[in-house]
């Protein structure tokens, strides 16, 4: 049991160490930056279209009060 355990550990540490691909420092960045973009603007688009939504329903409402 106990060598199955060690087995795994050695065998993820292989894997992570020459089997995966990690992205340089510069890749990571410009990534980041995008994802950070991304985010933004999709934050922006749900507020807009939330807020617009709001507004419609309130002036709905209104008119039936």
């Amino acid at each position: 049991m106990f060598q199955r355990i060690t087995n795994y550990f050695r065998e993820m540490r292989d894997e992570l160490v020459n089997k995966v691909s990690w992205p340089t420092w510069n890749e990571l960045t410009e990534s980041t930056t995008i994802v950070i973009v991304a985010s933004v603007i999709f934050a922006l688009v749900i507020w807009a279209i939330d807020s617009s939504l709001g507004l419609a329903l309130t002036n709905f409402y209104k008119m039936f009060k």
